[in-house]
């Protein structure tokens, strides 16, 4: 019998593991109770190449408001017409990359992360269809990418950096590939993934 070559990220949804936030690496942040969450979906879309397990992810069009050319997975606010954040997810991905919910299969889901845009974003991991082409949607989308998953399952691979946000110092999570850098949020969640697989 063949392996299935998602068995290390199917092993690590079933890994009980807390939420996480942009603030972890910033233990002195003490967040207002009572602040108000925005509910998000994003999707970590797992493609069989001839390479190995892909990652797709995106790089924001440098015309958005809010961060611009950053690296991100397919995903936003949820609506008022999505049943959860789950509809969400593959909402945003069919918009955002032309990932038809079709051509997906929902695996599950990990604990929520916070924001520091007041959002608590839930990560919708599925197996996408390799005869999946990305089509992007200008608008929002300048590129969609895919990373190996044996990149960014490698907790190795991620390095911790700073820099000054709203008159304080921040650390946040990297995760370089390429001519892509993967950070913040994106990278945070990532780290997430590593660290359940890695056990």
């Amino acid at each position: 019998m063949v392996p299935d070559p998602l068995s290390g990220v199917i092993t690590a949804l079933g890994r009980v593991s807390s939420s996480s936030s942009d603030f972890d690496l910033n233990p002195d942040v003490i967040l207002p109770e009572g602040r108000s969450l925005r509910p998000a979906g994003v999707l970590i879309g797992f493609v069989e190449r001839a390479g190995g397990v892909q990652v797709i992810l995106t790089k924001r069009s440098s015309a958005l408001r809010h961060h611009p050319g950053q690296i991100a997975f397919p995903g936003g606010k949820q609506d008022e017409g999505d049943s959860d954040v789950i509809a969400t997810a593959l909402r945003e991905a069919h918009e955002e990359v032309g990932l038809h919910p079709d051509m997906t299969q929902v695996l599950g889901t990990f604990p929520c992360h916070e924001t520091v845009t007041s959002f608590t974003m839930t990560p919708v991991l599925a197996r996408v269809d390799p005869a999946f082409r990305p089509v992007s949607e200008p608008g929002e989308v300048e590129e969609v990418f895919e990373v190996p998953l044996t990149h960014l399952a490698d907790p190795a691979n991620y390095l911790v950096q700073s820099r000054q946000w709203r008159g304080q110092r921040r650390h946040y999570f990297v995760v370089p590939y390429g001519p892509y850098y993967i950070w913040g949020a994106t990278a945070r969640i990532l780290r997430g993934l590593a660290d359940r697989m890695a056990g």
